[in-house]
């Protein structure tokens, strides 16, 4: 009986679902094409708003929090360098935030995420956006790593970091009717060589806030945030490795490679326009769509390019891959990397 039913699957899958996307997906695309006007030309104000940004010290979660400023929104701003918070936060008062404040905390720690959220209920009432931003970048090959509880820090941050923000803040964000956005990464789906922890990490944010979305319906808006390679700490060299933190701009050369790398000021201004208009999905630069389709329709096509530049070396190291050499050809730096990623220098405090 099994065998007939299977049998009968097989045979009308294909045709039901030809009839499902001939039919259902022309008018689902129209609707949702007017949708997008209309939410384009009425984006949520979120002046005097209360938005919470993880990760604010530096790349991304910086220039989020400038944005966000820019628009009239109270801000609170973490990460664990104090010192460059206090900076960040001066800028976004400047800017137009009227209010902002800064929580030190780490956020692999569950206690310092309850902590910054009590705090910014104390302090403003309410919370109106969670940008679940802090991140960090693991490198290292996993068949060469020695112990590999040594690279955990890259899903206790990237992962469980905003699993506990996300926990203590719905509360919260049920009330207000507010909006979580997840800062996951195209390398949810493109397996870059040596990143493979990290992949994992926004591969699980993706799925996660995915579910998530199911589960609490209306009472929350989510949108998933998927950059490409963007101007940040991470493309000025600083991973995480089997031996800690270092900056390695060799080693960023060999991971970044020939990818154009988008600048951090206009990856912002995208997100936060895409967050106000209500956007369930983000991907900065939108030419990075493209990759997300070489992985579903020709995996073994991106798999062969990223052996051949990544893992392809002249001297069996990783600054010996052919990429490598590539970018170090003369001007080639100048065409694809910004000028703020030159420098190897780090926020430190």
């Amino acid at each position: 009986m099994m065998d007939f039913v299977n049998t009968f699957l097989n045979f009308a899958a294909p045709p039901f679902t030809f009839i499902t996307l001939y039919f259902m997906l022309p008018p689902f695309q129209i609707i949702k094409f007017f949708m997008s006007i209309f939410s384009s030309i009425f984006p949520e104000d979120v002046s005097g708003k209360v938005v919470l940004i993880t990760g604010a010290s530096s790349g991304i979660g910086e220039y989020l929090a400038y944005e966000y400023a820019k628009r009239g929104a109270c801000l609170v701003l973490s990460a664990r360098r104090e010192g460059s918070l206090n900076e960040v936060a001066e800028l976004c008062i400047e800017l137009g935030s009227p209010k902002t404040i800064v929580v030190p905390v780490d956020v692999a720690k569950v206690e310092d995420c309850r902590r910054i959220v009590d705090a910014t209920i104390t302090h403003f009432g309410r919370l109106d956006h969670l940008v679940n931003n802090a991140g960090i970048v693991g490198v290292g090959q996993f068949d060469e790593l020695k112990d590999v509880t040594r690279m955990r820090p890259v899903m206790d941050i990237n992962f469980w970091g905003s699993v506990y923000m996300t926990r203590f803040a719905i509360p919260y964000l049920k009330n207000t009717r507010g909006k979580i956005v997840a800062l996951s990464s195209s390398a949810s789906w493109m397996p870059v060589p040596r990143e493979s922890f990290y992949n994992a990490s926004k591969a699980a944010l993706l799925a996660f806030f995915e579910t998530l979305r199911v589960e609490l319906g209306t009472d929350i808006k989510i949108t998933i945030v998927t950059p490409g390679i963007i101007e940040s700490e991470f493309t000025k060299g600083k991973v995480w490795t089997e031996s800690g933190m270092k900056v390695d701009q060799d080693l960023r050369d060999v991971q970044v490679n020939l990818i154009p790398v988008g600048t951090v000021e206009g990856t912002a201004k995208s997100i936060v326009r895409s967050i106000c208009r209500g956007d369930r999905y983000v991907t900065v630069p939108a030419w990075f769509k493209v990759t997300y389709f070489l992985e579903m329709l020709c995996p073994e096509v991106l798999e062969w390019s990223y052996r051949l530049m990544f893992l392809t070396s002249t001297d069996n190291t990783p600054t010996g891959a052919i990429g490598k050499h590539m970018v170090d050809f003369p001007g080639a730096k100048a065409m694809l990397y910004p000028p703020g990623i030159q420098s190897p220098d780090i926020k430190t405090r």
